[in-house]
């Protein structure tokens, strides 16, 4: 692999210096901005080998580095081994950032090249910013990674449908209508809209172009009377046509966008800059006034309607059964022979795919025992996997797509004898989750005011986990949805600092990692609602939604609060309620066993 990725960068820079570029950036985008992106958009990944979901690479006429963030500090660094790719691992002390790297490498009056549909305008404005001292020219018009990418996938063009309306709660015209009143507030006479989740939350329509992300690339144009989809027509069929023109949408080609973007005058366009890219955004007049401020779909579709709750309560009981069967029978299998983390991950995809109304994962599974688990997000193949022995510990975080939500829960299970170390950091990541989500607060926090909780039993002992808390989760969309979350420091970038809103679903899943050793993360989904309202304000509250029980072999008391211990209890006690129903002999059984009291 280090010797293709080697030959890959010369190519790469025999077209730099046919362009006379400089240094060449390639994001992990599409060109809507989309967390995850379809295999035709994995130029970075082309490029470098690293396989990891977050990352950009930067590849100057000397050198070659990738930027990836905690998540991913183990994974890139065995995957980029031999490459001649030098990581940099974001965030730490000493670590340069892209922007920083470019300054220093970049000679004056040098030119930086970039595919600008999939730079973000905000990025895109911070390097041509950053580097104007140094008086270094743009080239943002070329995909050069796509003129040597000789089998690059197509494009994606997959079916379009309709989510019915007792799925989503509400319809598209409540929803278009919204919008534009909020177009009326800020005195928008356009929004342009290209972020795909909130272009299908809006229309309520759902799509597969971007694997487990049911999504369909497109760019919107919503003004005061007209609204305009840019899609590939293939994807529609005379339901969703006749579906879409009843809501008073035109349909255009896909790529028409820049050229209908490029006529506007004297238009007042309220776009957000991180959510358009720097190609379509330099497409806009001089004549233009830009309104910028985030999308009004990102903060509507992140408070869950009533019957987006109910439904999200119900499927949570449904996967949760599919989990707590999956467990207890990794407990029972662990050091058979065949049992891997492979076809763990794999049998547990296909007892989701069972259940009724679920259509996808809502990620790739990550199953992975040991000293693999102490890479966040990695991944088992069938060629590179461990198998799942009586010892120590396993972990697994799944999720699914369902008609009535989109679920995410990691558990770590004790799959053999552990060291007291293991038991203790088990132990401190339970206390963790379930701190946070017996926070009580006051309407008006953000995420930053309570991650504290979860990271108390970890500070104390002066350990931390590399990632966020917690972050939103999407209604039948992405798995990471912003603007809610939990991080413990101002990451604006993320845009994930809103305030707490009945309604938000925001997961809880602090973890740790050992390299070499383990990994444990415990991971629930939570529902904001309201609590008491008195003289001092509007108190708020959490309602975990996910219903699988947590390892108690991992347990030990010792390094827990009485309150602790009841936190366990009581959500123990919930589980068994909402799960047993559904179980009959030996498994009702066993999960009344597993969720049993205990005392410190």
């Amino acid at each position: 692999m280090g010797r293709e990725v080697r030959a890959k960068i010369e190519q790469l820079r025999e077209k730099m210096a046919e362009r006379g570029m400089d240094a060449y950036l390639i994001p992990t985008s599409d060109f809507h901005g989309s967390e995850y992106v379809s295999e035709y958009f994995k130029c970075r990944k082309y490029m470098t080998g690293f396989t990891g979901s977050a990352g950009t690479a930067v590849i100057t006429m000397e050198d070659a580095g990738l930027w990836t963030d905690g998540r991913y500090f183990v994974q890139a660094a065995a995957e980029l081994s031999g490459s001649g790719v030098e990581l940099y691992r974001s965030g730490q002390e000493g670590v340069p950032t892209t922007l920083e790297f470019l300054k220093k490498h970049m000679p004056e009056q040098g030119v930086l090249g970039f595919d600008g549909r999939v730079v973000d305008t905000a990025e895109g404005e911070r390097i041509a910013k950053a580097l104007s001292g140094k008086k270094v020219r743009i080239s943002e018009g070329e995909d050069l990674v796509g003129s040597i990418w000789d089998d690059r996938p197509a494009l994606p063009m997959n079916a379009v449908w309709i989510l019915e309306e007792k799925y989503a709660g509400k319809s598209a015209e409540e929803k278009i209508a919204d919008l534009r009143g909020e177009m009326k507030k800020r005195q928008a006479t356009v929004h342009l809209l290209t972020s795909l989740d909130d272009i299908a939350w809006l229309l309520n329509i759902r799509g597969d172009d971007i694997v487990h992300t049911p999504v369909v690339l497109s760019y919107l144009i919503v003004t005061k009377q007209e609204l305009f989809l840019f899609i590939h027509e293939k994807t529609l069929n005379e339901e969703v046509r006749a579906y879409l023109h009843g809501l008073g949408v035109r349909i255009m080609p896909y790529e028409a966008v820049y050229q209908i973007a490029s006529a506007f005058r004297y238009e007042r366009v309220l776009l957000e800059k991180p959510k358009i890219n720097y190609r379509l955004f330099r497409c806009l007049d001089a004549s233009v006034k830009v309104i910028e401020a985030m999308n009004p779909t990102a903060a509507a579709k992140a408070v869950k309607n009533p019957v987006e709750q109910e439904n999200m309560r119900r499927v949570h009981v449904q996967d949760g059964l599919v989990l707590t069967r999956f467990l207890r029978w990794v407990k029972e299998h662990a050091g058979e022979k065949g049992l891997d983390e492979w076809t763990a991950g794999e049998y547990l995809d296909k007892l989701r795919l069972e259940q009724k109304n679920c259509l996808d994962m809502s990620f790739t599974t990550i199953s992975a025992w040991g000293p693999n688990a102490a890479m966040c997000h990695y991944t088992a193949s069938e060629t590179e996997k461990s198998s799942v022995p009586k010892k120590g510990l396993y972990l697994v975080d799944s999720g699914g797509q369902y008609y009535e939500g989109t679920t995410d829960i990691t558990r770590t299970i004790v799959v053999g004898p552990l060291t007291e170390e293991e038991k203790e950091h088990f132990t401190i990541t339970t206390m963790g989750t379930l701190r946070l989500g017996n926070a009580k607060f006051l309407h008006g926090c953000i995420g930053i005011n309570l991650d504290y909780l979860a990271r108390q039993a970890f500070w104390e002992r002066g350990l931390d986990f590399n990632h966020g808390t917690g972050h939103g989760v999407g209604y039948l969309l992405n798995v990471h949805e912003r603007p809610n979350g939990f991080r413990w420091k101002m990451v604006p970038e993320r845009m994930e600092n809103a305030v707490l809103e009945e309604g938000m679903l925001t997961s809880d899943e602090p973890g740790i990692y050992i390299e070499g050793s383990h990994g444990i993360r415990t991971e629930n989904l939570m529902l904001c609602r309201k609590a008491e309202k008195n003289m001092y304000g509007q108190f708020m509250r959490f309602e975990f939604v996910t219903m699988v029980p947590i390892d108690l072999d991992g347990i030990d008391t010792q390094y827990m609060t009485e309150k602790d211990v009841e936190l366990l209890n009581n959500y123990h006690k919930e589980v068994y309620e909402k799960i047993s129903p559904y179980l009959e002999g030996e498994e009702k059984e066993w999960l009344k066993e597993v969720t049993r009291p205990i005392s410190k």
